[in-house]
């Protein structure tokens, strides 16, 4: 399988007392065709890696290839083949979306026309309006044409549905899944777990500069112990709570995690655990406030990985 992208031992440092060090040894690879998404909390090391693979920034150490080409060797070629949509692209207020368009579009050497980019990302209806009249996901979708005008072998999406509302997130999930659709590579950063597990064929885990999980997300919600979840919120005045110990030792159980109130556990077979994990209740005299099972997410794997929620400090 061929690589869009091929990191190696990727370090930044910044110069402090003492360094910082955002990025540590990362290594990471990209298939060809593929949607690939970086998944991390603000500080982690992500939008540092994007931006070197982007050619943004020089790493400290390390290789980055791109569509096997190289920063520094192939600049001309490279922004040729690739495009960005910053999670806040900045357009003149006071062009329409057409010109804002073919703007973008004289940038490249080679490219699709103005009028196909406008309706990859269905704002036809759009293309004679002012860009300070259009509405979020309007706008959102008038960054992404800008970055597809290019035609781009790999296309960079850094959070690119933050703060839309449920439908504009989906009409840009449709595009997303459009340009995957014509064999293109798209590299996305998102802090919506569904959206990551919707759109990308795998996902990477980054904390601490480097990548901790790395694989379907399937493979990352099977790897943390099971397909199934138990949310059990107990109430505050429950005398006494089941232990730790208790919890783990309950059948099927893989992970117990507890969050003030909230004790979440990950189970292989739900129906066995819950019958053991009530009677365990019962023998303690805990009191419940609520009590859920659901299929486990990317967010419980992120949880489990990092102890933080994906959103912590977002």
């Amino acid at each position: 399988m061929t690589q869009a992208i091929r990191v190696r031992g990727l370090v930044k440092t910044y110069p402090a007392k003492p360094p910082v060090e955002a990025v540590r040894g990362l290594d990471l690879d990209v298939h060809s065709g593929e949607c690939f998404g970086l998944l991390g909390p603000n500080g982690a090391g992500k939008t540092t890696t994007l931006e070197i693979i982007e050619g943004l920034l020089d790493p400290t150490a390390g290789e980055v290839e791109i569509l096997g080409l190289k920063w520094g060797q192939n600049d001309t070629e490279l922004r040729n083949k690739i495009g960005i949509s910053l999670q806040e692209t900045r357009l003149s207020d006071k062009l329409t979306v057409r010109e804002t368009v073919t703007l973008f579009r004289s940038f490249y050497a080679a490219g699709i026309t103005p009028d196909e980019a406008i309706g990859r990302v269905s704002l036809e209806e759009k293309q004679h309006a002012y860009v300070d009249k259009l509405s979020g996901g309007q706008r959102q979708r008038l960054a992404v044409a800008t970055a597809l005008v290019g035609d781009p072998e790999l296309l960079f999406l850094d959070e690119p549905t933050t703060g839309l509302d449920p439908q504009s997130r989906r009409q840009l999930w449709d595009v997303i899944r459009a340009i995957k659709g014509r064999g293109r590579t798209v590299v996305l950063t998102t802090h919506y777990m569904d959206e990551a597990e919707r759109l990308c064929d795998r996902v990477a885990v980054v904390d601490h500069g480097q990548v901790i999980a790395l694989g379907t997300p399937a493979e990352l919600i099977a790897r943390v112990g099971g397909e199934h979840v138990i949310d059990l919120d107990l109430d505050p005045t429950t005398p006494t709570r089941p232990t730790h110990g208790e919890l783990s030792g309950l059948p099927t159980v893989n992970a117990v995690r507890e969050e003030g109130d909230r004790i979440t556990l990950t189970a292989g077979e739900p129906h066995r655990a819950l019958p053991a994990l009530l009677d365990l209740l019962r023998a303690r005299g805990a009191k419940l406030a609520g009590l859920t099972t659901r299929t486990a997410t990317l967010e419980d794997v992120f949880v489990t990985l990092t102890g933080r929620h994906l959103r912590d400090g977002a």
